[in-house]
């Protein structure tokens, strides 16, 4: 929106244009339309932000400005109050943790008030009724982040980058006490498939500091992770490679490989890179501070997490059967689809890379099994009914870059849904997921939904809000022939 000092400066431009503008009529004239002009900007305003104004016809004929497509927060505390009291409350319902002292072991040699901050974090993402829905995005990337760190801040006074299994044992039993007196739930080590083997280096054979800077090039190692660019490292990656290179050298591995050797699809060579890539984790955490390595491994693994649908997609025999031949929208067609995408939508948040991942994939399995018509279209799936419904009704997808969950006294647990999962789902070109890419330039997201433009009733056509720069050509044509009409009627006078 031009503002109204912006729209003057633009009027006495088109005024210079004319030389009738001394005339006390033409000053009237002039007065009289630039303030018609505001009066329909301020309604507009007005009507955008009147709550109770419901457009009969549906909005966003282009691509919305960057003002009206910003994410929006979800809090629970704004839902209406749950109508079944004697029933366990949907997921979406504010929940305030109960807190407590926990009780620890007192054999982990570490201050975990150093590190309240992190963990305060990590409980908040894996906070006990969202630790299950939100896990593969928000719980388990963050909780991994925590323990990478940990290991890291244990070793910071000692020359070894791992703990011993029997530590191991107490610190994690410590940590996830810690997060469940939080408010964490208990289980997410099931939930994210850790344990405290994590810590320990497993079967990684370099596990100590002088070993380490011996072997890896640790400048550089420092120089492609201490920065890592949300935008360009899960496709155009700095940080990562530099990992892989040093879990290969410490684990023996690049060793091998150089010599010719196959250890391709040997499992302890993979077991070993995995736990080596550890180790490389906790030297990073050591050299970094807390947080810009909690930056940087969030960042890494939203890269990993965005490239894979987390959704259990069982075969759809019922759908294949019902739309393998339609060629228009079918009642029978779309009842089944809709039937399987209410079973999708009961199991977790995910975000809007990991939802057109799952609507190809998805797609693809549609097109094997005989369906080529785009159901999509004739059933009117978007990205967002991949994921979960809040209340039934409303879909949420979290945004690609990392996201946490976030606590509050007054509103309970909140996270931020992005608005541009509005979009209809992509139907794939073929049956083959190869194809699929959502790094640019390959990447090709689904287009914008479109509509009929806005109307404003009772307002003139060259008024409505978009296209500023067209509707103030008009306006100033249309003034200046007006002016000059008059003015010419003046000198008759």
């Amino acid at each position: 929106m031009i503002q109204w000092w912006q729209k003057a400066r633009r009027v006495m431009d088109c005024f210079q244009s004319v030389s009738c503008v001394k005339g006390s009529l033409c000053q009237q004239l002039l007065l009289f339309i630039f303030w018609l002009s505001s009066l329909q900007d301020v309604a507009t305003l007005q009507t955008l932000h009147d709550p109770s104004h419901v457009s009969s016809t549906p909005e966003l004929a282009n691509p919305p400005s960057t003002a009206l497509f910003e994410p929006i927060e979800i809090a629970p505390a704004v839902i209406p109050r749950y109508p079944y009291p004697d029933e366990s409350l949907p997921p979406m319902y504010p929940n305030f943790p109960s807190t407590y002292e926990p009780n620890l072991t007192g054999r982990c040699p570490v201050n975990f008030s150093a590190m309240s901050n992190i963990m305060g974090k990590t409980a908040s993402d894996c906070s006990l009724p969202l630790a299950a829905l939100v896990g593969n995005v928000i719980c388990c990337p963050q909780l991994g982040s925590l323990l990478h760190i940990f290991q890291g801040y244990y070793s910071v006074d000692s020359e070894q980058l791992v703990l011993r299994n029997a530590v191991a044992n107490d610190c994690f039993s410590d940590i996830i006490s810690i997060l469940a007196s939080r408010g964490a739930n208990s289980t997410i080590p099931t939930v994210c498939s850790v344990k405290s083997s994590n810590l320990t280096g497993g079967s990684c054979p370099v596990k100590d500091v002088n070993t380490f800077e011996k072997m890896v090039n640790t400048s550089k190692l420092l120089e492609a992770c201490s920065t890592v660019d949300p935008l360009k490292e899960c496709c155009r990656p700095v940080c990562q490679p530099a990992i892989m290179e040093a879990a290969l050298q410490i684990s023996g591995t690049q060793m091998m490989l150089n010599d010719n050797k196959n250890v391709v699809g040997e499992t302890s060579h993979i077991d070993a890179i995995n736990d080596c890539k550890g180790v490389v984790f906790s030297y990073l955490s050591r050299k970094l501070s807390p947080d810009v390595a909690n930056t940087a491994f969030r960042i890494l693994s939203a890269c990993k997490v965005n490239k894979v649908c987390p959704l259990e997609l069982n075969q759809p025999s019922e759908v294949i059967k019902a739309c393998r031949n339609v060629a228009a929208p079918s009642s029978s067609c779309c009842s089944s689809l809709n039937t399987y995408m209410a079973r999708i939508q009961k199991q977790m948040l995910i975000t809007n890379k990991q939802a057109i991942v799952c609507a190809t994939m998805f797609g693809s399995i549609l097109r094997k099994g005989g369906v080529l018509t785009n159901v999509y279209d004739l059933c009117d799936v978007d990205l967002k009914d991949f994921s979960i419904q809040a209340y039934g009704q409303q879909g949420c997808l979290l945004r690609s870059l990392p996201a946490d969950v976030v606590f509050d006294n007054a509103t309970g647990y909140s996270f931020t849904c992005d608005l541009t999962d509005n979009i209809g789902a992509p139907w794939p070109s073929s049956s083959s997921m190869s194809s699929l890419s959502l790094c640019a330039p390959e990447m090709s997201l689904p287009a914008l939904p479109t509509s009929e433009t806005l109307k404003n009733p009772g307002a003139l056509p060259w008024m409505h809000i978009g296209n500023v720069g067209t509707h103030f050509f008009i306006f100033c044509f249309l003034y200046i022939f007006v002016l000059k009409k008059v003015c010419s009627l003046q000198a008759e006078l």
